[in-house]
């Protein structure tokens, strides 16, 4: 980092620092958001490592996490989520123990994703669906402090009714709503789902200045490349695989919705969403001691 930003406080809080964490078995994208003058920082999406074989969990993504804000001294003031995901369990309130002082946030809407999967699972009566397992419900256009750092939410629902993404001053974090240019967008297939919504959210996305950075969700080396997670709105706008500048609703749509219909459920959708929507709470364990997780069978 150049000596002007060291000197201007205001220049590092535009342009926070980014290291990613990349998890192989979810192709799931963890990151730590931090300024180097100040050591505020946040974490976006991180991974509780589960085997669904032997129904296991385990820390070693979360530990990678962890090492690096301890190297680097950093003070995470947020766990953020970007939505209740379907691919992995979420390490937020490991993380939260770890750290102490961190505050568990994610978009306001998850409320009515929570609605609908109370239902799907026929969860207790007891299960909160007005997000209060969470610590902290983002609103769009109000913006959360992280110390120097200042996080603004940008609603883009369309793979769930409430993805939210995080513009921190010249980065945007997306989640599943936009990936890397040669591989598109997240799919719309889940309960609530849209292909129309998340049109509409990544042409919100599109309004950002071209030289917005953007971070995605998930990267899933198509064609066997290497690792990619960072792109630009300028780059996603000139020559995204499913959605460009000159895409019309229509068209995305029709796409989205016909290849939707070709893809298999995510390895780990029926554990990864009971415990999201709760915050990554597990569930309460019963007489025996042990959690259980709730599968329904379907004919």
């Amino acid at each position: 980092m150049n000596t002007s930003n060291r000197q201007n406080p205001e220049v590092s809080r535009r342009n926070p620092q980014v290291k990613e964490f990349f998890d192989p078995a979810t192709w799931t994208l963890t990151y730590v958001v931090y300024d180097p003058e100040s050591q505020d920082a946040i974490v976006i999406d991180p991974v509780w490592d589960y085997d669904p074989a032997s129904s296991r969990l385990s820390t070693s993504s979360l530990e990678a996490v962890i090492g690096f804000i301890e190297l680097r001294n950093l003070k995470v003031h947020y766990i953020l989520e970007t939505h209740a995901h379907a691919d992995h369990i979420s390490g937020a309130q490991v993380l939260k123990t770890k750290l102490m002082n961190a505050k568990v946030g994610i978009g306001a809407r998850i409320t009515s994703v929570q609605t609908v999967f109370k239902d799907l699972f026929n969860l207790h009566e007891s299960f909160r669906t007005d997000g209060g397992q969470f610590d902290v419900l983002l609103e769009e256009g109000k913006t959360l402090h992280a110390g120097r750092l200042q996080i603004e939410t940008l609603f883009t629902p369309g793979h769930t009714p409430a993805c939210a993404s995080y513009l921190i001053g010249d980065a945007v974090f997306t989640g599943d709503a936009l990936f890397m240019p040669d591989y598109g967008t997240g799919r719309c297939d889940f309960p609530a789902g849209s292909a129309s919504d998340l049109y509409d959210s990544i042409q919100k996305l599109f309004k950002l200045p071209d030289a917005t950075r953007v971070f995605v969700g998930h990267d899933y080396l198509p064609g066997g490349r290497k690792l990619a997670f960072e792109s630009s709105i300028g780059a996603e706008k000139r020559s995204n695989i499913q959605i460009h500048a000159e895409t019309s609703r229509d068209e995305f749509v029709q796409f989205r919705t016909h290849r939707d219909k070709t893809l298999a459920a995510p390895r780990l959708l029926l554990p990864s969403v009971q415990v999201n929507i709760a915050a990554g709470h597990l569930p309460e364990a019963e007489e025996n001691g042990a959690r259980y997780l709730k599968i329904p069978i379907r004919k």
